[in-house]
């Protein structure tokens, strides 16, 4: 059983073995003709729990357009087992995406075919006001550059740990990657000269949708920069770690001196199995230096708003995109480049609108516009 059942079976009734049979070509079928990952299905699987729940184990040919309405209303009042609280829409949303792709599928599937209707199937989505909150883009928090550099300088450099602690903040920062990609990045997989990231997936890094992407690091902070650099220049000389051997290592625990208790302040060539102790990390760095916690992931959002302020040309906005590992400008300046609304109300106060049409900032503009163009 895995973590998903163990999570949910006192919810699920006895258990149905012609569905367990037609889950389990579906989910092989997700994996081997449409290569989800195994964390993307284990998300299906959830939803598909959440629908059985509801049915009590009823047979999926059962579904018809009632079912699917009644299904709506349990789960918007549907709390969440591990902590009481009410199912967001935004994940309410997710399930009925995941249920109606099901479903379809189902349909076309044997002793299923005639039974179960693509009209019934399209009750499977919330209203157009809910679908609209539930998609809409969250603005994302993301610390200052007077709080990141705060919590790096309160870092006292006593041992391995503190270094590499220095350095996975500032590197976090000026790489813009995501968490997992930057706990699988082996020390080779690092130009210190031309400071060339390449995130391949065929030596182990873990990108998004395991998407080979080359990035430099942004040269935001001297400071920021150095540290990344002594950091990886003490790995090769005096720890003689490898190009196969992580740039952010695990903690090596030892024994302390003459003490039966654990001492860890030196690191050793293993990597991390996921991104929770990079989190801890920062969440005690964060707390050490008495400023509020911001996550990993916030720190790309810092760096994309920090790099799109600096743009002065289309073929800028573009690079930073694609260094991102984006393919579309869109994607980097709608998802992360959002403006706080104290900033828009600066920005809107402050507008020229008089006629400026040979202006720098009227030919970025249009610069902007003829790239969007090209990518539609």
């Amino acid at each position: 059983m895995n973590n998903l059942n163990k999570k949910t079976a006192y919810f699920m009734p006895a258990v149905n073995v012609k569905n367990e049979k037609i889950k389990h070509k579906y989910y092989d079928y997700l994996k081997e003709a449409q290569g989800f990952s195994q964390k993307s299905i284990e998300s299906i699987q959830k939803a598909i729990y959440r629908y059985e729940e509801f049915s009590k184990g009823e047979d999926f040919a059962c579904f018809n357009s009632e079912k699917a309405k009644e299904f709506k209303k349990w789960l918007e009042n549907k709390k969440n087992p591990n902590n009481n609280a009410q199912i967001s829409i935004s994940t309410n949303y997710t399930y009925l995406r995941y249920l109606k792709n099901f479903f379809k599928w189902l349909c076309y599937q044997p002793s299923y075919k005639s039974k179960i209707s693509i009209t019934d199937i399209e009750y499977l989505k919330l209203d157009k006001q809910k679908s609209r909150i539930a998609t809409s883009i969250k603005r994302e928090r993301f610390p200052t550059i007077e709080q990141l550099k705060k919590v790096i300088n309160s870092i006292e450099i006593k041992n391995e740990i503190d270094m590499r602690d220095r350095a996975l903040l500032c590197f976090t920062f000026l790489s813009g990657m995501r968490d997992n990609a930057i706990i699988s990045l082996p020390l080779g997989c690092f130009d210190t000269d031309t400071l060339m990231i390449s995130q391949d997936p065929k030596k182990g890094v873990r990108t998004k949708f395991s998407k080979t992407i080359y990035s430099y690091l942004f040269k935001f902070d001297d400071d920021m920069l150095q540290f990344i650099l002594e950091w990886v220049k003490y790995l090769k000389t005096e720890k003689l770690f490898g190009n196969s051997d992580p740039i952010f290592p695990m903690n090596k625990v030892e024994f302390a001196d003459n003490s039966k208790s654990f001492i860890s302040n030196k690191v050793e060539p293993s990597y991390w199995h996921g991104a929770n102790p990079m989190r801890e990390i920062f969440k005690q760095r964060f707390k050490e230096a008495d400023v509020e916690y911001f996550p990993p992931h916030s720190f790309r959002h810092l760096a994309t708003n920090f790099a799109e302020k600096r743009c002065r040309n289309a073929e800028e906005l573009k690079a930073i995109s694609q260094n991102l590992g984006h393919e579309n400008v869109g994607t980097t300046f709608g998802s992360y480049g959002n403006i706080n609304n104290n900033r828009v109300g600066e920005l809107i106060t402050q507008m020229d609108f008089s006629d400026s049409n040979d202006s720098e900032e009227r030919a970025l503009f249009e610069q902007f516009k003829a790239l969007m163009r090209k990518q539609k």
